[in-house]
């Protein structure tokens, strides 16, 4: 009969250890070595944890040899397409999309619990006028913690609901927020009448009194497509497995710490310019580039061996074919260009790059596809938001998936605070 097992053999002693497969429900199974240095006095090497599971999850899946992403079962294409990003944070936090009422009920939470605690706002005050957004951010999350201590504590579902819905709400206010007090302009309060994506972008671009640019013809208005491209950005960005961040995440949560805290945390670790700071990278670059005539010679720099220019916004650690989240996003680039003016001179950069990449065998045969970050930055560029703002826009997106995480890790009773060995080399 067969044995659901894997035998190792150390050839210098000639003993052999036997370890338990764990079959997943898609996708790779895992070889459970939790004993592998109680049985042998041997670590494990795995430099950037390629090869290693560090947890059970049944929130997002990834297959990227198929460019396959599925939250809760279902695919990001569907929930892209179909779906609100509010139906997709309840689908998270719940494992289940909701009905119309609970859609309702949702959405109405997360509107009044938008607002920031009147001694939070007085943190923004304390940084320089040229404080990054992303700095900010995560200083202000890191305070919001001691607004709700309760929550180092929770009891039941309804409590961890709470604290999820809380930050939930109030990461596009601290976010807005951060910027305006970048610019030492004032702050916009949240709008219950406005949904979540349209009150971020009232509470980043209105005047005193919540008005709009004034002009000759009357106030411009935030229209349903701008609305409609950002919700979706926000939906492919809300969760994306066991990545930089999220580790990030998980790992201070399995010290204890407050929820926000390890948020916070995470904010910082997505800053990262080789994870969520590289769509503010992508639109640097193709500003640096400047105009079509000159990509092909920055092309052949990227595939220059001695150069040390790389070509921002392609490949990906996990997607060895396109990312499924870019292909969402190229698609909707095309359906919205004419509604969001893209034909500028950068597009025109974007689409040379784009279409030089996609049939040259040097990244073909790398598999080095434009990814989320590529057309990411194109469209928040042409929603009129600042580099500055790109990668605050990915925490808002990303906020669902990390506190989404950090519950599952809480209620895990096999979790453990984490702790990685070494293979020491020093004297």
């Amino acid at each position: 009969m067969k044995k659901n097992t894997m035998t190792f053999t150390n050839n210098n002693t000639g003993e052999s250890y036997e370890y338990n497969i764990l079959d997943a429900s898609r996708g790779s199974s895992v070889l459970d070595i939790r004993s592998f240095f109680a049985d042998t006095g041997m670590f494990t090497y795995d430099p950037g944890f390629t090869s290693t599971a560090a947890c059970e999850s049944t929130i997002t899946f990834i297959d990227g040899a198929k460019g396959e992403l599925r939250y809760r079962g279902i695919s990001i294409e569907d929930l892209a397409k179909h779906h609100s990003y509010m139906e997709t944070c309840f689908l998270l936090l719940n494992k289940r999309l909701p009905n119309k009422e609970e859609l309702i009920n949702f959405d109405l939470e997360i509107r009044h619990r938008a607002y920031l605690h009147r001694g939070l706002q007085k943190l923004f005050d304390a940084f320089p006028g040229n404080a990054h957004p992303m700095a900010t951010l995560s200083a202000a999350v890191t305070a919001l913690a001691s607004f709700y201590d309760e929550h180092i504590d929770m009891k039941n579902e309804d409590a961890y609901l709470e604290m999820a819905h809380r930050i939930i709400s109030k990461m596009p206010t601290i976010a807005a927020f951060a910027y305006r007090q970048s610019l030492g302009i004032p702050f916009i309060e949240p709008d219950i009448d406005l949904g979540f994506t349209k009150n971020f972008l009232t509470m980043m671009r209105a005047y005193p009194g919540g008005k709009m640019h004034l002009c000759a013809y009357g106030h411009e208005e935030i229209n349903d497509v701008e609305v409609r491209a950002l919700d979706t950005i926000f939906t492919l960005h809300a969760d994306h497995e066991q990545n930089a961040s999220t580790t990030v995440v998980r790992g201070v949560a399995s010290t204890g710490a407050h929820p926000y805290v390890a948020i916070s945390s995470g904010i910082s670790a997505l800053w990262g310019r080789a994870h969520g700071g590289a769509n503010e990278s992508v639109i640097a670059q193709l500003e640096f580039i400047g105009s079509v005539d000159k990509v092909e010679a920055f092309i052949e720099r990227a595939k220059d061996p001695d150069d040390n220019f790389k070509l921002m916004g392609f490949g990906h650690r996990v997607y060895k074919n396109f990312d499924p989240r870019a292909k969402i996003l190229k698609e909707l680039q095309d359906e919205l260009r004419e509604e969001l003016k893209l034909d500028t001179e950068l597009m025109a950069i974007a689409r040379k790059i784009e279409e030089i990449a996609l049939s040259d065998d040097y990244f073909v045969s790398r598999n080095l596809y434009p990814n989320i970050d590529f057309y990411t930055g194109i469209i928040l560029t042409a929603l009129q938001i600042p580099k500055s703002m790109f990668t605050p826009i990915f925490v808002i997106g990303r906020t669902v998936g990390w506190i989404t995480q950090w519950i599952e890790f809480k209620k895990d009773k096999t979790s453990k605070i984490a702790r990685p060995r070494q293979l020491y080399l020093g004297e």
